[in-house]
């Protein structure tokens, strides 16, 4: 196990080594850094001098990925990609382009997205769960067909028709919670409820058929019909085998999202003023800050390899016949 997590770290390297190459060539085949001297400056007419100063002062002064007037070690190093990249590796994100504290952002911002996720998934997760039991000890009924095209039709609608619609009806005609802001402590909840309400209906349609397929899958294998011939009642079937023996699938899905709702939700975030790790990646966006679009997408990288490996671990608990080597 210790040799298998190991290994895993270690291709990890150059993985995250190839994402931020990716990211770097696409950032700056759109935007120059002349360009993000303009933007961050906030001039239309700003004389080159400016630019050159802001350049100087951020570190963009330097050629790309090859300083062709340095010798030995130097035309390496003596580069953008280097000087902005070889801190990452030691989740030293630096200062913004705009010229804040990335690491001090991340962890003050991370609280929101974590408040907003963590209830939208496990209240998501229970309820898709149920649904889909529901239409599998219902199957070949009209409640299951009724409940697919429920899904069916619940999958088909953009999630922006669930955010405004619940904050058209919800928030300012019925004006049980507020439509957006956020606030700290338990003062929060009134904020969340409602993103938390639309991520899970949003969620139900694709969530709901997806787990009625892995239980159909389940129901048809030789110990259910074993255990229904000895007497056990469809609900005890359902909800202690084939449940259980679904649960490798389910934690593929569980622990790879993981990870990535400690990086928030995008539209959410923004649609609802939460201030998360979601709108933080869009505002830089927005003001094209290289710092911290590198940062996030880095960080968003290793979270997901970390949940990966996190499935691989979690398989072992579950199932005693897989083993890693």
């Amino acid at each position: 196990m210790i040799q298998y997590i190991i290994r895993r770290i270690l291709y990890a390297v150059p993985v995250l080594l190839c994402v931020n190459i990716i990211t770097f060539i696409l950032f700056f085949v759109v935007n120059s850094p002349d360009d993000m001297a303009r933007m961050q400056l906030g001039q239309k007419h700003v004389t080159q001098q400016a630019i050159d100063n802001w350049k100087q002062q951020n570190g963009y002064h330097l050629p790309l990925f090859w300083n062709s007037q340095k010798n030995g070690g130097e035309p390496l190093t003596e580069t953008i990609f280097y000087q902005k990249s070889i801190g990452l590796f030691a989740f030293d994100f630096g200062i913004s382009d705009s010229g804040r504290n990335i690491g001090a952002d991340i962890k003050q911002r991370m609280w929101p997205s974590l408040a907003l996720a963590i209830p939208s998934l496990i209240v998501g997760l229970l309820i898709n769960i149920s649904v889909a039991l529901m239409m599998v000890f219902f199957r070949r009924t009209y409640l299951e067909f009724g409940s697919i095209v429920i899904c069916v039709i619940l999958m088909s609608i953009s999630s922006l028709f669930y955010i405004i619609g619940g904050q058209f009806l919800i928030g300012k005609l019925l004006m049980l919670v507020p439509i957006s802001g956020y606030d700290t402590g338990f003062e929060a909840i009134k904020f969340l409820i409602l993103p938390v309400l639309i991520s899970v209906v949003a969620g139900i349609g694709s969530g709901a058929r997806w787990y009625r397929t892995l239980f159909l899958e389940e129901v048809e294998k030789d110990y259910v019909r074993t255990a229904r011939a000895k007497g056990l009642s469809e609900t005890r079937v359902l909800f202690t085998h084939v449940l259980q023996n679904a649960l490798i699938p389910i934690l593929t899905g569980v622990v790879v999202v993981l990870p990535l709702l400690f990086m928030g939700s995008l539209i959410m975030e923004s649609f609802f003023s939460i201030p998360g790790l979601g709108s933080y990646t869009i505002d830089a966006i927005n003001r094209q800050d290289f710092a911290i679009v590198r940062s996030m997408v880095f960080l968003g990288s290793v979270l997901y390899i970390f949940g990966l490996l996190l499935t691989d671990i979690s398989y072992t608990l579950v199932d005693p016949r897989v083993r890693l080597s």
